[in-house]
C-alpha cells in the first residue's frame, strides 16, 4: 500500500499525472480483506479520521484481527465502540487496551494531544444519561478535543445548567444528551452561538418509547442551530463535534 502511494506521487512529480489524478488515485487505494472484514486503510485520507471498530456482533478474535490490521497501517489511536465487557477482557489478554465499562468504549493506543480550535461541552439531562455521554466524550477526546463534562444539568433544575453559562458560551460545539422529553437541547440551543448536537437517549418511563419521544422533541426544537443524531448515538455526536471543533 505504501509502495502504491509512492508510485502515484512519483508519477505526479514526473508530470505523468495531474494533481487531481493523484488525489483520485490515492483515495481509491485498496482496503485489506480479512475475509470477515474489509479494513478501510484510507478512510483517514478521505475523511480525516481512521476507521472505527463497531464491537457489537463481532467476536473478540475478529476485533483483534481488525485492530492488528489498523495498527499495521500506522494508526496510533484505535477506537472500539459498543464493546461488551467480556469481549474486552479477552481482547486485553493479547492487546493493550483501555476500556470504559460505562460507555463500552475501548481505546487502543494513546489519546492524542488536544488539537481542536476550542472546547466541546458534553451536557446531560440526568445521571442516567452518562453512559451515552461518556461514549460521546471519549470519542471526542480520541480525536484530540478538549472536552468539558456537565452532567445532571437537566431542565428539572435549570439553575444547574445556568451555573455553567460561561463554559457553554465559550464552546465550539455542545452535545446535549437527554431522555424523557428531551428538552435540554432546545434550552441550550437558545443560549449559545455554536452548533448544538442533540442526542436522545432511551432513558425514561413507558411513554418515552425507548427514546422516541426525546428524538421527536429534539427534531421539533424551536431553537436554531440544533441538529440531532440517532437514539443513544454518543459516538456519532462526538465524531461530528470533533469535525466542527477542527473546522468551525
Amino acid at each position: 500500500m505504501d509502495y502504491d502511494i509512492r508510485e502515484t506521487l512519483q508519477a505526479l512529480k514526473d508530470g505523468k499525472i495531474s494533481v487531481d489524478d493523484a488525489v483520485h488515485a490515492i483515495k481509491k487505494q485498496p482496503f485489506e480483506d480479512l475475509g470477515y472484514a474489509k479494513v478501510d486503510h484510507h478512510r483517514k485520507i478521505r475523511q480525516g479520521a481512521a476507521e472505527v471498530i463497531y464491537g457489537a456482533g463481532k467476536t473478540p478474535e475478529q476485533i483483534t484481527g481488525i485492530i492488528d490490521s489498523i495498527k499495521k497501517d500506522g494508526v496510533k489511536t484505535i477506537l472500539i465502540t459498543r464493546l461488551q465487557e467480556d469481549k474486552a477482557k479477552v481482547i486485553s489478554e493479547t492487546c493493550k487496551m483501555k476500556y470504559d465499562p460505562a460507555s463500552h468504549i475501548g481505546i487502543v493506543g494513546e489519546i492524542p494531544k488536544e488539537n481542536g480550535i476550542g472546547s466541546i461541552v458534553v451536557a446531560t439531562g440526568g445521571t442516567s444519561d452518562i453512559p451515552v455521554a461518556e461514549e460521546a466524550a471519549l470519542t471526542a477526546e480520541a480525536y484530540g478535543n478538549k472536552v468539558i463534562r456537565l452532567y445532571d444539568v437537566g431542565v428539572a433544575g435549570i439553575h444547574r445548567l445556568l451555573s455553567h453559562i460561561d463554559e457553554l458560551m465559550d464552546a465550539k460545539a455542545v452535545i446535549a444528551i437527554a431522555g424523557m422529553e428531551g428538552a435540554l437541547a432546545s434550552v441550550i440551543g437558545g443560549l449559545v452561538d455554536c452548533p448544538v448536537i442533540a442526542v436522545p437517549t432511551s432513558v425514561g418511563y413507558g411513554a418515552s418509547f425507548g427514546g422516541l419521544s426525546a428524538l421527536l422533541a429534539m427534531l421539533n426544537s424551536c431553537a436554531s442551530g440544533v441538529s440531532v443524531v440517532n437514539i443513544d448515538n454518543g459516538f456519532g455526536a462526538g465524531y461530528l463535534a470533533s469535525m466542527i471543533n477542527h473546522r468551525y
